[in-house]
């Protein structure tokens, strides 16, 4: 689980009259109260006991929170606050900004509010208001809009730094899939790092046997069935695994975040897909036990990697998946969407543990010159947020489209395996209640991204974070 961490600075006043008299019987009780409900909301709360009273207190206060890794910074005035004061504060944090409120009538917090949001607005710092007593019922504005904006920001910070892995090159031709790696250091502050793809064979080479036999007899012994023939070997599975624990080396290695591999048409038809990777490698276990899923794009498709990670991000560590806009179906509102080989192992139940999504899953002959396996499942149904990365001209934009994954009825699913033909791949069927011409004259690849849940307000404040103009479809 990825813990977003907010700082909470709560405001005094300079006067002393001023502070004994009436702000201080405000103040003090609702800074406790800000600090105990954003407790109760599984963030990271920093904050001192103490409300600022002047330039140099709120500087200590300030960099007391940077030095504790603040990635959110709340500024609260609970009553009249000096709009100076508030400005200063944010400048000095230089982070997401919430400005927060309350809109009780005793306590003159609406016009401190105004006061400092004003004076934000007029130096040009975005930011976001909340004026509202503390809620916890799901419609509240802080289900609503408080923590979406804390999700997305922490998201911003901790996507500058990450450093993705590029194995390979270009892959089928798919430009969609290619990145401008001096684009992306400036406007997301992620590295591009190029490793030769057959790396993962040569080093594939020097894996231990032991690991081997480990993930074998794990993998084997817990997935609902293994479908030997031909093509699919017990030495071709093997190879594969010794793939997958070569990849897992490379990103420990080298300190890579998250990964695209080319993979077609090289691997998959000389030596084997890597299809075990695409399964393991963003999902939350493999035979090692548990572990952070690590976003994992097929045919290098480097925006629709950097797109899993935002969404793995903003949610806190939800696995995310990759697939093919293969197929949309209007009349029944439905998108189908197939990977290549394998989606996250842990979509099969969307459960971390291991044994019950396995038990889902079938190897199957993979239908590429090589062979191998691929894990075949149905996406397990429910909520979801698509997404995707797109350029034009060179501006980001990002497809977000909030969707349902549904269990097909038996004839659609019959339809569908029969135009499919003997290449039956996982797949999400997703119900999606959007503007499918839109879809088809604006959606910027092939390849699309996803995770579990309704990250749709996250995905808009992230945007905005990142000078990338969100698509609503």
């Amino acid at each position: 689980m990825i813990v977003q961490k907010v700082a909470i600075m709560t405001f005094g006043d300079p006067r002393e009259h001023e502070w004994k008299s009436f702000i201080s019987k405000y103040a003090i009780p609702r800074h406790k109260q800000a600090i105990d409900f954003f407790k109760k909301k599984s963030l990271e709360v920093i904050h001192l006991e103490t409300l600022p009273r002047s330039n140099a207190e709120i500087d200590e206060q300030v960099d007391y929170f940077k030095s504790k890794g603040a990635e959110v910074f709340i500024a609260h005035t609970s009553t009249w606050s000096w709009p100076s004061m508030v400005v200063r504060a944010v400048q000095r944090m230089g982070l997401p900004t919430i400005l927060l409120g309350n809109d009780h009538p005793g306590t003159a917090s609406t016009v401190g509010l105004l006061g400092g949001g004003g004076a934000l607005s007029q130096v040009g710092y975005p930011h976001i208001r909340v004026l509202s007593e503390f809620d916890d019922s799901e419609d509240s504005v802080f289900e609503k809009k408080v923590l979406p904006y804390i999700r997305a920001a922490s998201a911003a910070i901790k996507l500058k730094g990450k450093v993705m892995g590029f194995y390979g090159g270009r892959s089928l031709g798919i430009d969609t899939g290619s990145n401008d790696p001096m684009q992306w250091k400036r406007q997301f502050g992620v590295d591009t790092d190029h490793v030769d793809q057959l790396e993962i064979i040569r080093l594939s080479e020097l894996i231990d046997d032991d690991r081997v036999e480990k993930m074998e007899k794990w993998l084997t012994g817990k997935v609902k069935e293994v479908k030997y023939d031909e093509k699919l070997t017990v030495d071709k599975l093997k190879f594969q695994i010794r793939c997958y624990l070569a990849t897992k080396d490379i990103i420990k290695e080298k300190g890579h975040h998250f990964v695209a591999i080319k993979c077609m048409p090289d691997l998959s038809n000389h030596y084997v897909p890597q299809c075990l990777s695409a399964a393991f490698l963003p999902s939350p276990f493999d035979a090692d036990g548990p572990k952070e899923p690590t976003s994992m794009a097929c045919e290098a498709d480097a925006d629709g990697a950097l797109t899993m990670e935002i969404l793995k991000l903003v949610t806190g560590g939800t696995p995310p998946m990759f697939g093919d806009a293969s197929n949309i179906d209007p009349k029944n509102s439905l998108m189908y969407i197939p990977n290549c080989g394998a989606i996250s192992a842990w979509y099969a139940t969307r459960k971390n543990d291991a044994d019950e999504n396995l038990s889902n899953i079938d190897l199957r002959a993979a239908n590429r010159p090589a062979g191998g396996a691929i894990p075949f499942m149905k996406v397990a149904a429910g909520d979801i947020t698509l997404a995707r990365l797109y350029r034009k001209s060179g501006k980001y934009y990002m497809a977000i489209i909030p969707g349902e994954v549904i269990t097909p009825e038996h004839e659609l699913y019959e339809n569908y395996k029969r135009s499919r033909g003997e290449h039956q791949l996982p797949t999400a069927f997703v119900k999606a209640d959007i503007d499918f011409d839109k879809f088809i004259e604006e959606f910027g690849s092939n390849h699309i991204s996803a995770v579990a849940g309704n990250c749709t307000k996250e995905l808009q404040y992230i945007c905005e974070m990142l000078e990338v103009e969100p698509v609503l479809m």
